[in-house]
């Protein structure tokens, strides 16, 4: 399948990347390098709602990377709780502390990507898919942490929907995609609308 135009992935996340392999899309990975942690809490302290401290992260992230005429896709994801915001866990006991708190619950994945060719934002888009994690038991729950260990520590609200971590739930609305953290259908439309892709 002919590509005409460039695409750079301004993550290093590698579910992120497998959305866009599995879909055909060539691309190349460079993870552009932000404090997120600061942002959020600036935008917090400001009083920002997690829609535009996404839309802002993603933003920071495609602006980093220049590349002449290439389609920079910049990304990123919140997760939000009973009001609550959630970073990716420091340690597995975060991280256990992280899964108790979702427990019984229903959370959302507010999920924002822009995309910036020639220094310029030329398109964004917002996804919010909210997932309802089940009741299980504390000896499921360390059943999980020992066999998916430190591979937690990289996801928002520590767990991963694309392995054992959809054991976790029990119910998902909105595009699978875009819990993994790249809503991958309006970013394929958008991409074939600017003639990254063939349509």
């Amino acid at each position: 399948m002919r590509q005409p135009g460039r695409v750079i992935l301004a993550s290093q996340s590698a579910a992120r990347a497998a959305v866009l392999t599995a879909a055909g899309v060539v691309f190349e990975a460079r993870p552009a390098r932000i404090d997120e942690a600061a942002i959020k809490a600036a935008g917090q302290a400001e009083g920002a709602g997690p829609d535009d401290v996404a839309l802002t992260l993603a933003g920071l992230k495609a602006r980093r990377i220049r590349e002449p005429g290439a389609v920079v896709v910049g990304a990123d994801q919140l997760l939000v709780c009973e009001g609550r915001w959630f970073d990716k866990p420091a340690d597995l006991a975060e991280a256990r502390d992280h899964l108790l708190a979702l427990r019984g619950r229903s959370h959302t994945l507010v999920t924002a990507i822009l995309c910036y060719r020639d220094g310029a934002e030329i398109w964004r888009h917002l996804a919010r898919p909210s997932l309802t994690m089940r009741a299980f038991s504390d000896g499921f729950l360390d059943e999980y942490l020992a066999l998916e260990g430190d591979e937690l520590l990289g996801s928002v609200g520590a767990y991963r929907l694309e392995g054992v971590g959809a054991q976790l739930f029990d119910r998902l609305e909105g595009e699978h995609a875009a819990v993994l953290g790249l809503p991958l259908l309006p970013l394929l439309g958008f991409l074939r609308q600017c003639g990254v892709l063939t349509t």
